[in-house]
């Protein structure tokens, strides 16, 4: 059978989720390399621009994963209704979709302007506050482009096209450092605008990465059979509802991940500079490694929603099962890389000795970390794909602000652990995440084969 767990279907699964993932990963890093590089190319201005852009990013990347989970729902759509055949369907999923992207992206605009106000409690300079708060505004511009453009990207994932995504993500973030370029240091005689011109530069960005959408879906043959711009479709609240009681979820999961990271960052600041940039520096590698479990688990929605779109259940929990594991086993190797080289990726990012000691220190928490990580990434994804949302979120809200947080706390404050001691935290509820997730899945994988 195609779907027992002998070595040939193994390795069959993995080629097929691999073809899927990999494109998406090279667009995932595409996008993170946005953010560096706004933040590299301010550094070369001035401390309170660095400042600026450092703040605004920070809401700016909070309410940006946020609307990227909201607006995932249509992923499992179009992959249940491709597995049934039921192509004529997915047009339809897509155009209302976009009409909640519309109410979605504007929302998220008015919530990140509303966000700035934070800004007034921060003691800011007057500079690094008007900046801050500019960069916000400015840069929001692109929210509602942005959940457009999921949502079209969604559709293309499941329908097995993920290399568009990967040329579109590469060309965006070739515009915006060329922008940048342009904008931050005012080349070409144009305006020095320091880290408001990476506002300015990632806003059209996010429009001209929608617009190379649209032009992809209409030029390529692969989408002729689901094109959704075939003709004109008001908004359906019957059709729109049940996509946001899918997406709210997984946003109010992404909110709760990113937003519990940023707090221990703000927790940890209290110790002083070579805390805060040790932490920094342990947080960014393991962002940067996760983005491959991360892309495995955007593949494993697709395989399992088309798996259960074909009504084959048993297919689905092999297709689960193999994606999670391959998420685990790079979390082994990613694992052992930090623990082996620690030292020679701490001194990659700073040269300052005791900045260099304890983020390797950190690390060996940081490789733990990994295990966990990877797994609850890909068993949360393959339960989104048999279209449950709401016990993911639950699991997650559990695992992020009411174990990682309080217990990092707990240590790092109350026992004076400092940044040990929210990654200790953060690792025993990543830890949680993963156990209680794979329960989750295995229960709810049995329960459809059993229905079926």
């Amino acid at each position: 059978m195609p779907h027992t767990f002998t070595f040939p279907n193994i390795r069959r699964e993995i080629a097929a989720l691999w073809q899927l993932a990999w494109p998406v990963l090279v667009g995932q890093l595409a996008t993170v390399g946005m953010g560096v590089a706004d933040v590299a190319m301010t550094g070369h201005t001035s401390a309170d621009e660095l400042a600026a852009v450092s703040l605004g990013a920070s809401v700016w990347a909070i309410i940006l994963v946020t609307v990227s989970g909201v607006m995932m729902a249509i992923n499992s759509i179009v992959a249940h209704d491709v597995g049934a055949g039921a192509l004529d369907k997915v047009p339809h999923a897509v155009r209302q979709a976009l009409w909640k992207a519309l109410a979605v992206g504007l929302a998220a605009a008015a919530l990140a302007n509303l966000a700035t106000l934070v800004f007034d409690y921060l003691y800011l300079t007057p500079h690094v506050h008007r900046q801050a708060s500019l960069f916000v505004h400015i840069i929001s511009i692109g929210l509602p482009p942005f959940a457009a453009y999921r949502a079209l990207y969604g559709y293309s994932t499941s329908i097995n096209q993920t290399k568009p995504v990967m040329v579109i993500a590469i060309l965006g973030l070739l515009f915006n450092v060329f922008v940048n370029w342009l904008l931050v240091f005012g080349h070409w005689g144009l305006p020095a605008l320091g880290g408001v011109g990476c506002a300015v530069s990632t806003g059209l960005c996010m429009w001209l990465m929608l617009a190379a959408m649209i032009i992809w879906l209409r030029v390529a043959p692969a989408y002729r059979a689901t094109y959704p711009f075939a003709h004109w479709e008001w908004p359906r609240w019957a059709e729109i509802a049940p996509m946001l009681r899918l997406g709210l979820p997984i946003g109010v999961t992404y909110f709760a991940e990113v937003s519990a990271f940023g707090a221990v960052s703000l927790l940890v600041a209290r110790y002083g500079v070579v805390e805060i940039s040790a932490h920094q520096i342990a947080l960014n590698f393991s962002s940067l490694t996760f983005m491959v479990p991360l892309s495995f688990g955007i593949a494993l929605i697709t395989r399992v929603g088309q798996a259960m779109g074909e009504g084959q259940p048993v297919r689905a929990r092999f297709v689960a099962w193999i994606g999670v594991g391959m998420s685990l086993a790079f979390g082994v190797l990613s694992a052992l890389l930090m623990v082996l080289c620690r030292h020679q990726i701490a001194a990659a990012y700073t040269s300052d000795p005791a900045v260099q000691a304890l983020c390797a220190y950190l690390l060996v928490f940081a490789a733990l970390f990994q295990l966990s990580d990877a797994t609850q990434v890909a068993t949360s994804s393959a339960i989104r794909g048999y279209k449950v949302t709401r016990a993911p979120m639950l699991i997650q809200l559990l695992a992020f602000w009411g174990v990682a947080l309080p217990l990092g706390c707990w240590l790092g404050l109350g026992h004076d652990m400092a940044a040990a001691g929210f990654w200790i935290g953060l690792t025993i509820g990543l830890t949680v995440a993963a156990v209680l997730l794979s329960w989750a899945l295995a229960r709810l994988s049995a329960q459809r084969v059993r229905d079926a």
